[in-house]
């Protein structure tokens, strides 16, 4: 992931050279199939209300009425092939989207964190990417769509929401089946690290544990997208090498997100426990007819 100086190269892309940068991507996609990425967006400021079937469902909700409500702030992406060689030159690039502080929802912990990781919300203002242009170039990028196209994220639920509202310019899917429909449409491989780390019992943590348990290096600052994506790849591959013997059993992990999925991850009897448990924490007004599909939200003081 250097070039010939060996330096590692993380291209900002903003409004203005968008199109130029697109161009470039759909010039590699074939050759640099595997694609890390990595969002940053402004945190959590609303919590849904009602009855939730499970532990997962309830984790979707959340999700759902926070992405639906929230625009993302960066994107990062990096490329590499089937070995985990990078392209020459440039191998990632940190999309910088349009955000306003004083017309944009926001938690103001996570904004302060990302100003502090070297985010000029000002510049994103001014200069930062329109959605629906983004969306536009996206879905044509030869990035989405295509079953040899291998997506690495990790703890990725919140990133592909964000992802799927950018592609299809509507609120996500009421239900986790709707949502995991859409997801495996545009976005046919995914692997989730931290899904993939339930087979590696020594690996606990955040992106940032497991890179350092691994000796991956983070190029860049960390909570930017541009570097986290990147770090993302180096340490996917280095997993690859060292728990899976360079060869990841597809049907297992492929497809799934860390957290999401009750009917994957969760035994009946857990999923009854875990509806039991989201009952008894539900607002005394919560009906008991109440679906995820009704889920209403509540915002966050």
């Amino acid at each position: 992931m250097a070039d010939a100086s060996g330096s590692f190269i993380i291209r900002d892309v903003w409004e203005s050279n968008l199109e130029e940068e697109f161009a470039a991507i759909r010039k590699l996609i074939h050759q640099y199939p595997y694609v890390a990425m990595d969002t940053e967006f402004p945190g959590v400021v609303a919590r849904p209300i009602g009855s939730f079937s499970s532990t997962s469902d309830y984790h979707y909700q959340l999700l759902r009425c926070n992405v639906d409500i929230l625009n993302i702030i960066q994107l990062g992406i990096t490329l590499m092939d089937e070995s985990g060689n990078p392209p020459p030159g440039v191998c990632s690039w940190q999309f910088n989207f349009k955000f306003s502080l004083t017309n944009d929802m926001y938690a103001q912990e996570s904004i302060d964190l990302l100003t502090k990781s070297g985010i000029d919300f000002l510049k994103n203002e001014e200069f930062g990417i329109d959605a629906l242009h983004f969306g536009e170039l996206l879905t044509d990028s030869g990035m989405v769509l295509f079953k040899q196209v291998k997506w690495v994220s990790f703890h990725s639920g919140y990133d592909f929401g964000y992802l799927l509202k950018l592609l299809t310019c509507n609120s996500l899917p009421e239900d986790e089946d709707g949502f995991f429909e859409i997801l495996h449409t545009f976005f046919p491989g995914i692997y989730d690290i931290k899904y993939m780390m339930r087979s590696c019992r020594t690996l606990k943590g955040g992106l940032q544990d497991v890179a350092d348990d691994l000796e991956v290096p983070r190029i860049g600052p960390q909570h930017q997208a541009g570097s986290d994506s990147l770090l993302t790849a180096m340490t996917f591959f280095k997993l690859r090498e060292k728990y899976f013997e360079d060869c990841i059993e597809e049907p297992k992990y492929l497809g799934h997100l860390f957290g999401l999925g009750s009917n994957t991850f969760q035994s009946s009897s857990q999923a009854a426990n875990a509806a039991a448990t989201a009952g008894s924490t539900a607002p005394a007004n919560a009906s008991s007819a109440a679906s995820t599909a009704t889920a209403t939200a509540t915002i966050a003081a």
